[in-house]
């Protein structure tokens, strides 16, 4: 595979957790139209992601968990058993109408990704990154966990260790406890201190092969560049990966509601490129992201920056255009937007400075040895 291929899918357009959950914002939907509007998926890149079939989602999850999750999607309620037994049917993890399918949809991408990565290259898979779902139990938004359905992906295309990044605000706990433990995956995940799901402390290590930087409130770009420095870089290098499964949240940034970090789109986007070149297969997902306009204009940056393209200072028109028509029902922001959220994609950098907290705990993870 030569030129990056982007994963999508229609059902992201026409499905929502519901009017009030955090996930109803559109976000896979605006950058497939944004990198469409720039003209920047070439011929053959898009590819729509196939939804995975219930026996396919049991290479990790149970399929008493599978078949569950279908029912709730087909009777469009559970029953309190099922609720206390497998987490749906919850604020979090609520029913609704593609509850299944569109899950089994992301999920389809990332095995889909492994198959495509056999020989190599770079695929994008915004609607991926569900980090928090367990083998048997809905979590945090996340239904399915297609990172790790993504990873064993991978293994059975070939790759036989694999580096998870993760730079969501939030731990991906779930990726953690599915590959504790295990010497052929490195498990690297940067993530707001004292925030939900309360896991992935400093100390944290999964047996030996993870390493946890929880980071502290106002978390800038400064900051983020001496941990892909100092953390994510030599680490990932070290490991000598046969593959890279970049989990890309876009929550990080200082716009979200759902975190007190203060990144702009710049950091990640860092990130992004600094790995690629560290292993022949790379895999770049979603994740949390929850202000419509930061997070369409975050992945759309990202998918420029895995093809080497110049992000614009200033939008054509018809990109503009998809950024207006956004909505954020029921957020104060979402009446008055600034201007530039509908003009360009890349944010003022936030540099700031690089706090001696930060600085002690990269120190206490420099103590560890490289599993």
């Amino acid at each position: 595979m030569s030129a990056p291929v982007f994963l999508g899918s229609e059902i992201y357009r026409r499905s929502s957790y519901g009017p009030w959950h955090p996930l109803r914002v559109p976000r896979v939907s605006t950058v497939m139209d944004l990198t469409r509007a720039l003209g920047w998926l070439g011929a053959g890149q898009y590819r729509s992601s196939p939804r995975a079939k219930p026996r396919a989602l049991t290479l990790f999850h149970d399929p008493d968990y599978i078949a569950a999750l279908q029912a709730a999607e087909a009777a469009q309620e559970v029953s309190e058993a099922v609720r206390a037994r497998h987490g749906l049917g919850t604020a979090s993890n609520p029913v609704f109408a593609e509850m299944f399918r569109r899950p089994a949809t992301g999920a389809g991408g990332s095995l889909l990704a492994g198959e495509l990565l056999a020989e190599g290259g770079v695929v994008y898979h915004p609607a991926g990154g569900t980090h928090h779902g367990l083998r048997d139990r809905a979590s945090g938004f996340c239904y399915l966990n297609d990172p790790v359905l993504a990873i064993l992906s991978l293994r059975r295309a070939g790759a036989r260790r694999v580096a998870y990044v993760d730079i969501d605000a939030h731990h991906g706990d779930g990726v953690e406890l599915a590959f504790a433990g295990d010497p052929d995956t490195l498990l690297i995940s940067v993530h707001e201190e004292r925030r939900w799901p309360f896991t992935g402390g400093l100390e944290e290590d999964a047996g030996g092969n993870a390493f946890n930087l929880p980071v502290p409130r106002g978390f800038n770009d400064a900051e983020m560049r001496l941990v892909l420095e100092r953390l994510i870089l030599p680490r990932v290098s070290d490991f000598a990966p046969d593959a890279i499964v970049l989990q890309c949240g876009a929550d990080a940034v200082e716009e979200d509601p759902l975190s007190r970090l203060a990144l702009s789109n710049n950091a990640h986007w860092e990130v992004v490129a600094a790995l690629r070149p560290l292993s022949p297969r790379y895999l770049v997902l979603g994740g949390g992201g929850y202000n419509p306009w930061s997070v369409g204009r975050l992945w759309t940056g990202v998918w420029a920056t895995l093809n080497g393209l110049d992000i614009p200072a200033r939008l054509p028109e018809p990109a503009m255009a998809v950024l207006r028509g956004l909505r954020w029902e029921g957020h104060s922001r979402g009446r008055t937007p600034p201007g530039h959220w509908f003009t360009t994609l890349r944010d003022a950098p936030r540099v700031g400075p690089v706090r001696p907290e930060l600085r002690a705990r990269l120190d206490v993870l420099d103590r560890r040895s490289a599993p």
